[in-house]
């Protein structure tokens, strides 16, 4: 298999995600920092990936398959994380990565039945949302409560309501 351009961005992403999660551990604001600048540059490689895959005609099976779960990778090394600090409730991680887990479960359901389950605008508004507010967590300052717990809420309900539409929306995949 030759890899595409888009999928050795992919392939780099997951393997940032280590480097990420050490530097969130390392005492220190210069750590910190470089965690919330190598997190955005994750979270770009994301769109950087599905746009070069799309405009290059460089879409695969491979990328199709590993540029989602890098991104929920990413996403849940970043939330446990912060689930450890105490700045997003574990409840709620569950609740997200339980989402993760069914909508790729679904979709690799849906392969199995030649058929491709695209992103959907809800699934595009939480990932939207969902990068930047967690950058926002990932902060080195003093957050007031009410701000961090909006964010986690609003993640939560994005996350849930996206995971309900690709179910609805896809429930004939179960049919015979």
């Amino acid at each position: 298999m030759k890899l595409t351009l888009a999928s050795k961005i992919t392939i780099i992403r997951v393997a940032l995600i280590p480097l990420l999660v050490l530097l969130m551990y390392l005492p220190g604001q210069v750590a910190a920092i470089a965690a919330i600048i190598l997190f955005i540059v994750a979270s770009l490689s994301d769109f950087v990936d599905g746009y070069i895959a799309r405009k290059y005609n460089q879409i695969s099976t491979f990328g199709m398959f590993l540029d989602p779960l890098a991104d929920k990778f990413l996403v849940i090394s970043v939330m446990l994380v912060l689930v450890e600090r105490g700045i997003f409730p574990g409840w709620a991680a569950f609740a997200v990565i339980a989402r993760e887990l069914a909508v790729t479960s679904l979709r690799l359901f849906a392969v199995e039945k030649d058929r491709v389950i695209a992103a959907a605008n809800s699934g595009k508004l939480k990932t939207a949302f969902t990068m930047p507010a967690l950058v926002i967590m990932m902060l080195p300052v003093l957050l007031p409560t009410w701000l961090i717990t909006a964010l986690w809420v609003i993640i939560l309900i994005l996350t849930l309501y996206s995971g309900w539409e690709y179910f609805f929306k896809n429930m004939d995949v179960f049919k015979d």
